[in-house]
């Protein structure tokens, strides 16, 4: 008997400077998609606040399990009884001038079910824009993903999605998770090929909200908000400004593309390609074959 699918929404915003308007945006958001039958709600990166300038993180950060930003996030999904995935929003660390990128998991009745906190820190130095996150942020250690009655769920942020490793890291899941930020440069040029191949290689559903357009301090983002299916499909898309993605999150076809095409099943352990002094394992041994017929042939 086929399973019933379920209705999954990516929410993207163009967030400010004031905590108190993005949430108050949040919020209606939210109410759009639950409105629209989504049964969980994905916010953006940082969609509780982009600043005017990098530290204003720091001055907005919260200590785990109190404070208004997480007080909305259990609040509103109780309210809309949604999942409610937090996008990110700063949590302490014990570096006074860095705080924890950190993505909140919120069940239908508002109660915290998992965190993940932001490993890859973006680095760039384009002809216009630079970012170094590591001064502000300190990075997670540790990949998550959750159960919950719409399947396991794997939690990433933005940069991240440069990483495959860390997917394979959480395991078989159903549905993976990339709140953003990404610049357009960047974004222009990688965005939907990283995306769907996220999608592609683990087989399942991304789910990726995303800031979208130009905000107060001058910086604009890419948005492009996706939601792509495991076969690489992108079901929903909006390009830029504030906005609602739903889409049916359908375990059948996780079911059918995985039977069809097993390469989950396909992974293969290996070890070689190790690095010696600048060459491969591969190729020390390949020039040391090729020694011994000379030798043999002498």
């Amino acid at each position: 008997m086929p399973q019933q699918a379920h209705r999954f929404a990516a929410i993207q915003m163009v967030s400010g400077p004031d905590v108190a308007s993005n949430l108050a945006a949040a919020r209606d958001l939210v109410a759009e998609a639950a409105q629209r039958g989504a049964q969980l709600c994905a916010l953006p990166e940082y969609f509780c606040l982009m600043g005017l300038r990098d530290a204003d993180k720091v001055g907005a950060r919260e200590p785990q399990g109190a404070g208004p930003i997480q007080e909305f996030l259990a609040r509103t999904a109780a309210e809309f009884g949604v999942w409610l995935i937090g996008g990110t929003l700063p949590l302490a660390c014990e570096d006074p001038a860095r705080v924890r990128n950190a993505c909140l998991v919120y069940d239908e009745r508002g109660r915290n079910v998992a965190r993940y906190d932001k490993i890859h820190l973006f680095g760039y130095a384009g002809e216009i824009e630079r970012y170094d996150e590591a001064s502000t942020i300190e990075p997670g250690d540790r990949a998550v993903a959750v159960d919950s009655p719409f399947g396991r769920l794997g939690l990433s942020v933005c940069y991240d999605v440069r990483f495959p490793e860390l997917y394979r890291a959480l395991g078989p899941v159903d549905v993976l998770f990339v709140p953003s930020a990404f610049t357009v440069p960047t974004g222009r040029a990688h965005w939907e090929t990283l995306l769907r191949a996220r999608a592609i290689e683990n087989l399942a559903y991304v789910v990726a909200p995303a800031q979208g357009g130009r905000h107060p301090s001058g910086r604009r983002t890419h948005g492009h908000s996706m939601i792509v299916d495991p076969w690489g499909t992108v079901l929903e898309c909006l390009p830029e400004g504030s906005g609602v993605l739903v889409a049916a999150i359908d375990p059948s076809r996780i079911a059918e593309v995985r039977a069809s095409l097993p390469a989950l099943s396909h992974r293969a352990r290996f070890g070689g390609g190790t690095i010696v002094e600048g060459r491969t394992l591969l190729a020390g041994l390949e020039a040391e074959t090729a020694a011994r017929r000379g030798r043999a042939v002498a």
